[in-house]
Order: C-alpha cells, then sequence, then structure tokens
C-alpha cells in the first residue's frame, strides 16, 4: 500500500527545511510512499547544499505527480529568510505553507500532513491570529470536536485545553466538552492505534485532584460525573497528577488525559523530549508533528536532531495505514 504524505517547511528562519531534508533522508530509502513539500524554492536548494539529499526530487508548481520522482517539492517562490529569528516573513512562508498543506489533504490528494514546527510570534508579526497548527486545521475543516494528542511508546497524553492562560482554564472545563473529548479519545485509540478496549487515566484539575472538594470543587461537580457516564469504558481518575506521575502508575494506561497544556506535557517531554508526536484527533485527515519547536538558537547549523519528525512521519504512516484497514474492513 503506498500512501502519499506532504511536508509543510514550517518557519524558514528555525531548523524546520533542515530536520525536514535529513527526515526524507532517514526514511526514503526503506518505503515506495510518495511525498511531497511545500517549500520556497531557494530555501530547500540552499538547505540541499548543506544537507546532500539521497533521494531524486522534482519542482513543481502545483500538484502533480511524477512516477519518476519520490519526492516533489512544491515550489513557494523564493522567500527572503535570516536563521534565527522570527519575521513577519518567515510567519507567512509557514502559514503558506499549512495553507497549501491544508488544500491537498481537504481534497484527498494526499493521506497526511506533516508539519515542521512554526513560530507564534512569527504568525503575529505576519499579522495572522492563529495560536497554532491545530486550531487552523480544525477550523479550516470545520471540525469543532477535536484534541490535541501527544503519542509515544513510553506514554500517550492529551489534554482538555490547549493554549490558554491558566485563568481561563477552569470555566473551559465542562462537561460537555470533556465527554466529547473523551469519546474522541476512545476512537482514536480503537481506530487509528488499534487498541482494543484502551485504558484513559484522567486527572484532576486542582492540587491532590480536589481533596474531596476541600481545594476545588471541579472534580466532584464537573469531572467525576464524566468519568462516571463512562461506566461501560475503561476510564479512570481523578488522579492527583503529582502521585500519579511520581508511582509510575501513568505506565497502567493507555492514555493520560490533563486538564490544561503543562499538567501532560511536562511529563511527556520529560519522557519523550525528541522522540515524540503532536497529533490532532478528530480531524478528517491525519496530521502529525514533532513535539518540539523551530530552535532558532541552532538554526542554520545543520545540528539538528530530526528523530521528532521521523516518529511523526512513522505515526502518520501507520495511523493512515490503520485507517485504510478500517475502511476495508467496513466494506466488507
Amino acid at each position: 500500500m503506498i500512501n502519499k504524505f506532504i511536508f509543510t517547511c514550517g518557519d524558514i528562519n528555525g531548523i524546520g527545511p533542515e530536520i525536514l531534508i535529513k527526515t526524507l533522508n532517514s526514511v526514503i530509502v526503506k518505503t515506495f510512499n510518495t511525498f511531497y513539500v511545500a517549500c520556497p524554492k531557494n530555501v530547500f536548494i540552499d538547505t540541499s547544499l548543506k544537507i546532500r539529499p539521497n533521494f531524486k526530487f522534482t519542482f513543481i508548481k502545483k500538484f502533480e505527480e511524477d512516477p519518476e520522482f519520490q519526492v516533489h517539492i512544491i515550489d513557494m517562490g523564493n522567500k527572503k529568510y535570516k536563521y534565527g529569528k522570527p519575521t513577519s516573513a518567515s510567519g507567512k512562508v509557514s502559514f503558506d505553507s499549512i495553507k497549501t498543506a491544508f488544500k491537498l489533504a481537504n481534497e484527498k490528494k494526499v493521506d497526511a500532513i506533516i508539519t515542521a514546527p512554526i513560530s507564534k510570534h512569527a504568525l503575529h508579526l505576519a499579522g495572522i491570529n492563529y495560536p497554532g497548527h491545530t486550531e487552523m486545521l480544525a477550523e479550516w475543516s470545520g471540525t469543532k470536536n477535536f484534541v490535541m494528542t501527544f503519542l509515544s511508546y513510553k506514554m500517550n497524553a492529551a489534554i482538555a485545553t490547549i493554549h490558554q492562560p491558566l485563568k481561563n482554564i477552569p470555566r473551559l472545563i465542562t462537561k460537555t466538552s470533556l465527554k466529547q473529548k473523551i469519546d474522541i479519545l476512545i476512537s482514536m485509540l480503537e481506530n487509528d492505534l488499534h487498541i482494543s478496549e484502551p485504558k484513559i487515566a484522567v486527572l484532576g484539575l486542582n492540587p491532590h485532584a480536589g481533596e474531596e472538594g476541600i481545594i476545588g470543587n471541579e472534580e466532584e461537580k464537573i469531572i467525576k460525573p464524566v468519568i462516571n457516564s463512562f461506566e461501560n469504558k475503561n476510564v479512570f481518575g481523578p488522579f492527583s497528577p503529582d502521585a500519579f506521575f511520581g508511582s509510575g502508575k501513568f505506565k497502567d494506561f493507555n492514555l493520560i488525559f490533563g486538564m490544561y497544556h503543562d499538567q501532560a506535557l511536562i511529563p511527556f517531554k520529560l519522557l519523550n523530549f525528541g522522540k515524540g508526536v503532536n497529533f490532532t484527533a478528530g480531524l478528517p485527515f491525519v496530521r502529525t508533528s514533532p513535539d518540539h519547536g523551530v530552535a532558532y538558537d541552532i538554526a542554520g547549523q545543520i545540528t539538528a536532531d530530526e528523530s521528532s519528525l521521523i516518529e511523526a512521519y512513522q505515526y502518520a504512516d501507520k495511523i493512515v495505514h490503520n485507517r485504510k484497514e478500517n475502511e476495508l474492513q467496513k466494506s466488507k
């Protein structure tokens, strides 16, 4: 089964183009899959002079497939770039690259999007008011219910709220939103990862998971009733996060569902930094990305580690394969 993937270039002032070419160098020799890259022509060429590609590639102006090549570079023209800092130009290029990838995924011309890191600051400088990939792709695809998820072989995690100030978190945690997100996560674990009867651990919002309502009542009023509504599923909690991770109890579950960004991502990245994968559960197409940022401090030095982007590709390939297998089973 040959699958089609599109990589975005990310912020061209960061490490995105570098780790992209390094990733293709690594995976191209192990697969017959077809790859597209949305990237400015001069950036791809300049980066290729520093990292010699071991694959044949061709530049294309619009979506087309040349059977002579596994890698097709969608030419976004020549763009100014300057390693090491966010600029309005780099923000605009990263945004346009994502738009290009979304269009192809939405038209079902590619099976998955793999996004290189972007800078929220650069997006802001370009006048683009999205907090990240997840929110962009959800809005463009008309997806109202989605979950930012992080995948690895050591621990899977997801968060109830995404890029929100801590002061806003309590009012954003509702019975309806938690129920919808846990439903999405169960479906994702069963269908995308092929885990039968997955076990999900739900973390509390407050210290000690509220201590029976003494240190906050969100657990008693919102989180526990939602967990209890999944009586025929393996959903447990709410757990006190410090003891839960400190005791290693997270190893007993297929996914940890946190209430806010750092609560779940600090332990996840402690275990997986440079190897974890960001996956947007609930989208109509597959989208993965590495779990790190643009790394302006080492941009252009050709020292960046591509491991997380390789993992992002491998998870995308696995999920695409599983979804196609699911469709095949349904058609029988």
